[in-house]
């Protein structure tokens, strides 16, 4: 099979709309345009949201709030989710996403306080609260900043 022995699929295909070309082919005199009006006009450009001059949806609706385009996505996790892990692992970002406690890690991860500890981890995180790093070390593990 060469190049030049490939044709389409009956069907597949469909040949151009001819417009204005007569009113026997169905797309005459106004050639699918209408009568008269703003997009029978040539050139009808007309932005997307434009609703004839009446106050746009996405100006009619109030504003609220305020949304930091440089803001980090921080994902927060307890201590006492970390009790899945084996004594002696290391838990990073990947492996709470492997594990199945976060469905996604964002900008980074930073662990809570909450719940109890009793395994010896070393967690790698982007952030610890005060009272999360401490009972980490109690347990025996670390609390690396990454």
């Amino acid at each position: 099979m060469n190049l030049h022995d490939l044709t389409a699929v009956p069907g597949s295909t469909r040949d151009a709309k001819r417009i204005g070309r007569g009113h026997g082919s169905g797309q005459g005199k106004t050639a699918g345009k209408g009568h008269k009006g703003q997009k029978a006009r040539a050139g009808r450009g007309m932005r997307p949201g434009f609703e004839g001059g009446q106050m746009p949806l996405q100006r009619r609706i109030p504003k609220r709030g305020f949304r930091n385009i440089f803001g980090k996505e921080i994902v927060a996790v307890n201590v006492g989710a970390l009790e899945k892990f084996e004594n002696g692992s290391v838990v990073d970002a990947q492996a709470l996403v492997n594990a199945g406690i976060l469905k996604k890690c964002g900008d980074g991860v930073k662990v809570l306080s909450n719940g109890k500890l009793t395994k010896s981890l070393t967690v790698q995180a982007a952030a610890f609260s005060e009272a999360a790093k401490q009972k980490i070390e109690a347990a025996g593990g670390k609390a690396e900043v990454i």
